[in-house]
């Protein structure tokens, strides 16, 4: 007896059915429209096509393409022991001739890519993930290749695809618009060809599209996160050339940043269909909204699809020295912060007004009041900064200082000239970057002055530098973080050492307490964040606190009314 039909249509199975079995349905696939209606819709993919057989074990239905169905259930039952047994330790993984080997947390990766054709690598940070797509590019059936990454990453890739895989040609793209790709070669007997390994910004990839879309089978997204807003030219440029490829591999440690929802642009680029389309992602996973209900749960889901391979230093077996973070209290310029006092309060009165109609007045006193407070506390404890930084080098350290703003910069610049410091920050080009860094490395730069939120998957500082500073503070604590990262890779062999320098004024107080920094306090080696989602913002009521807090300490009473 058939309680209904099952019929394929341009990527979609579509379900008509008695009533009662459209309940049931609706129920055991969340995915599905839950609004009225004879006809249901589930998109083809293999997990899909495994369960919809599981469902007409219950409740028979004509299949139009039983056959198609069954083979695509099949491959999902083999893709799923093959995963298990990978990661369960039961099979090893590939061999990938490399100059230098790559450690078996690394094959296992890339194994687990050539399995699912496509995977997101979200290793915790500093554990050789560019080394991970690396062994990849040691088939030759996955040349021409593609490696798509920011801009000033972009030697940092040419440079390590040298070092473990010399024999490969690399060629970046010098231009967003095309050009012939052909190494004309001189040498008698010797064909002309393409480079094997074609690296490209994310910023030039549109323009490069059609060309390289069929072209290479193999594409590596470097920094992934890059794909979370599906609306922008590069994600319609990276979406072509995935779709076309055999095999698609992403690379971050901090795969999306606010919105649970961008998880499915990183995905579906990388694994197309596998999360099924945008509105069953949403319906799913997020509910009513696009913020993902449940991250934990929906990694253990992405982990045992084989979608997503996240491990920490710890699981690996490779744990890095300690990290020690240490705050120390600075002074500050009080001038600096008493210049801005009759604008700061008037602005935190507006922030904390009550009356509903400044809502909009608010947000912008808000955004105002940020930038001023921060900046100006910024500037009040620049020289006593410099000063503690100057301490450091004179001992003979190298330091990487963290900061945000311009003015701050031009301070510690002019006060520590004597260390030929260098910036890597996001005013600087790619190639004034690359200059910074190999300065730093090689010993003719003492100081390099980074950017808070600059610097994603900047590598090579571990092995000169164990001391880090954060002369600015931002609110969140996943930013700082990242920013210890740059010296607790892999390979740093010393103790890290991050010191927190906090005024007792200004923007500073309130924020170390968001942070968790405490006066006294020294903590061992960060925890990896076990949730998807890195919060790169915190929530918007801190710039009330820091509203309050600057009204008590300037002794302005106010009740919130106006």
């Amino acid at each position: 007896m058939s309680l209904g039909e099952i019929t394929y249509n341009n990527g979609h199975w579509n379900i008509v059915c008695e009533p009662h079995v459209r309940t049931k349905l609706k129920r055991l696939f969340p995915e599905i429209d839950q609004r009225a209606g004879d006809l249901s819709s589930l998109s083809d993919n293999e997990e899909n096509c495994r369960d919809l057989l599981w469902f007409l074990d219950r409740y028979p239905m004509k299949v139009d393409r039983m056959d198609y169905m069954t083979k695509r259930s099949e491959f999902h039952v083999e893709q799923e022991n093959q995963v298990a047994a990978l990661l369960n330790f039961r099979n090893p993984p590939n061999d990938f001739e490399l100059a230098f080997p790559a450690r078996d947390y690394q094959k296992i990766a890339a194994t687990l890519a050539i399995i699912k054709k496509g995977v997101l690598v979200a290793d915790d940070l500093g554990l050789g993930k560019t080394v991970t797509g690396i062994c990849l590019l040691a088939i030759a059936n996955n040349l021409p290749a593609l490696v798509v990454t920011m801009s000033h990453l972009v030697s940092q890739w040419e440079n390590e695809i040298n070092r473990f895989a010399p024999l490969l040609k690399t060629h970046a793209l010098k231009t967003g618009k095309t050009y012939d790709l052909i190494v004309k070669t001189r040498k008698k007997g010797c064909d002309d060809k393409l480079p094997d390994v074609i690296i490209c910004n994310y910023h030039k990839l549109h323009g490069w599209s059609d060309v390289l879309s069929g072209l290479v089978p193999l594409v590596i997204f470097d920094e992934a996160q890059e794909l979370r807003r599906h609306e922008s030219n590069k994600y319609a440029a990276a979406k072509h050339i995935a779709g076309k490829a055999n095999l698609v591999m992403g690379l971050s440690a901090t795969p999306i940043y606010n919105q649970g929802h961008e998880f499915f642009n990183v995905i579906d680029c990388i694994r197309p269909r596998a999360l099924g389309t945008r509105p069953e992602f949403l319906r799913e996973w997020c509910g009513d909204g696009e913020s993902i209900k449940d991250p934990r749960a929906f990694g253990e889901y992405l982990r045992r699809e084989g979608l997503m391979i996240r491990r920490t230093r710890k699981e690996v077996g490779r744990e890095l020295p300690p990290i020690i973070k240490i705050p120390q209290y600075v002074d500050c310029d009080s001038s600096k912060l008493d210049s801005i006092k009759g604008a700061a309060v008037e602005l935190a009165k507006i922030i904390l007004a009550n009356q509903q109609q400044s809502v909009g007045a608010a947000f912008h006193a808000a955004q105002e009041f940020n930038i001023m407070m921060r900046q100006a506390t910024g500037i009040a404890k620049a020289p006593y900064v410099a000063e503690f930084v100057r301490m450091l080098l004179e001992s003979g350290e190298k330091v990487i200082l963290f900061g945000w703003h311009r003015e701050v910069y031009n301070i510690w610049l002019e006060r520590l000239y004597d260390f030929k410091p260098v910036m890597y920050t996001g005013t600087e080009s790619a190639k004034q970057k690359d200059a910074a860094k190999n300065a730093f490395i090689y010993g003719e730069s003492q100081l390099m002055i980074v950017s808070l939120r600059s610097g994603a998957g900047l590598d090579g500082l571990q092995s000169v530098c164990w001391t880090v500073v954060k002369g600015e503070l931002d609110y969140s604590p996943a930013v700082h973080d990242q920013c210890i990262g740059r010296a607790a890779r892999d390979g740093q062999e010393n103790t890290v050492m991050a010191h927190y320098l906090i005024s007792e004024n200004g923007s500073d107080p309130i924020i170390a307490d968001i942070l968790g920094i405490k006066r006294g306090q020294i903590e061992g080696v960060i925890n990896p964040n076990d949730d998807l989602i890195e919060h790169l913002e915190v929530d918007p009521g801190y710039i009330k606190r820091l509203a309050s807090d600057y009204l008590t300490r300037a002794g302005v009473s106010f009740d919130g009314n106006r």
